[in-house]
This record gives C-alpha cells, structure tokens and sequence, in this order.
C-alpha cells in the first residue's frame, strides 16, 4: 500500500536513510514501497539527546533508520535501559513496550511509545523541582 506524504516549504525527512529537505514550495510524494521514513517532528539529533529518555528515543531512531549498525544500536540500546530503570524503577512499565516492540522489530512503533518514556521523565523532573520549592519554603 502506497503512503502519501505531504512537505512544507523547507521540512525535512528521513526517506529510507536518507535525509531529504523540500527545497521548494509544497510537495506531494508518494512512497510505494516499506522504508524507514521520520517526518521533522519526530527526528532528534544526536545534540538534542541531552537526557537519558532522550538518549533512549534517539538510539531506538538509529535502529530504525540505520539497520546495518543495528547489533550496536541494540548493545547500546540495552546499556541505557538498565541504567534507566536503576535510576527510575517506576518506569519500567514503558521500558518493557518499548523493549517488545524492539524484539519485534517495530521500531516506529518503539519510538512513538519512547515519546512516552521522554515525556515521564519531563514530569519526573517537574515534579522534582517542585518538591525542592516546596521543601524551600518550609526550611
């Protein structure tokens, strides 16, 4: 089935491991067969993963994108969840379905549910910072 892609002037993609950018005005494309494609939104560069989540979702987009180094993203992949889930044993409800969807191969899958790990780890940081308000005031 043949997937319809829509760019704005100056977005970019990932296309099949490769970064494409519409140099133009709107594009329509047409993608006929299964490859590797990362709309801007939802591809992070390896200086915006600057968090253990963040690091997480960006090697999980290198297994996506770049399947000839995958035994390496894989090796690192698991080296950061073990220190993920060391550091926030609340998480590892979300670890394990992006680890399932990963042993199943369903690497855009496992990013979108890494979204989820990036966003528990921003309320994790939140709700720390508020504790520390908190205990300010009191002390």
């Amino acid at each position: 089935m043949a997937l319809k892609l829509t760019l704005k002037p100056g977005e970019r993609m990932i296309l099949g491991g490769a970064v494409v950018t519409n140099a133009g005005g709107r594009c329509e494309l047409i993608v006929e067969n299964e490859v590797p494609i990362l709309r801007q939104k939802n591809i992070m560069s390896q200086k915006e993963a600057d968090s253990p989540a963040r690091r997480i979702y960006f090697v999980v987009q290198l297994m996506y994108i770049d399947e000839q180094n995958i035994v390496s993203h894989h090796n690192l992949y698991w080296q950061l969840v073990r220190e993920f889930i060391q550091a926030a044993p609340s998480a590892v409800g979300i670890i394990d379905a992006i680890s399932e969807h990963i042993v199943n191969r369903n690497y855009y899958k496992a990013l979108k549910t890494a979204r989820k790990l990036i966003a528990y780890e921003q309320e994790a940081i939140e709700s720390a910072k508020q504790c520390r308000q908190n205990l300010r005031k009191c002390g």
